[in-house]
């Protein structure tokens, strides 16, 4: 830990961030935060500033953090990430489903759920589905049919795809 953040851990501020999102993310009440950033400015927040999110709050992903685009619903991203509802919701206490905000940080929990004839592949950096249909010798064009929704120009690191082996 560093002497800036002794009881917790360092985050920097990311487009789109707000101290909600942060705290829903972390599990972190607001006032908890300001309270570890003595002089912080909750309504200007600059990309790249160091805060100290407060460590015994902070919970592990079980999967990967996905940001909220224009369009999305947690239906959309069950469905897109191969989880459910329930386990999206579950995975983030707090959130309103009703009520997703562009630039918004959930967690998107890793299940494994791929049906039988499908397996489960993880994104890793610099993969493409060019590059995993060349490597498991499959075609795209499958791949995509495999996962409904998937955004081939968007793929996430620890992002969870099913592919037809």
């Amino acid at each position: 830990m560093s002497q800036f953040c002794p009881q917790g851990v360092i985050r920097f501020i990311e487009p789109g961030d707000t101290l909600y999102s942060i705290s829903l993310r972390y599990g972190v009440p607001v006032e908890r935060i300001l309270a570890a950033n003595p002089g912080i400015d909750p309504l200007n927040l600059m990309i790249g500033q160091a805060i100290c999110i407060p460590l015994e709050a902070v919970p592990a992903c079980p999967g990967f953090m996905y940001t909220i685009r224009r369009g999305d619903t947690i239906y959309q991203l069950a469905l897109r990430f191969h989880t459910t509802v329930n386990a999206i919701l579950s995975v983030n206490p707090g959130i309103n489903p009703r009520n997703l905000q562009i630039g918004q940080s959930i967690c998107i929990p890793g299940t494994g759920l791929c049906p039988k004839e499908l397996t489960p592949y993880t994104i890793k950096a610099g993969d493409t589905l060019f590059r995993i249909a060349r490597r498991f010798n499959i075609r795209v064009e499958d791949i995509i049919n495999a996962n409904p929704g998937i955004n081939p120009r968007n793929l996430q690191i620890g992002q969870q795809i099913c592919l037809p082996l």
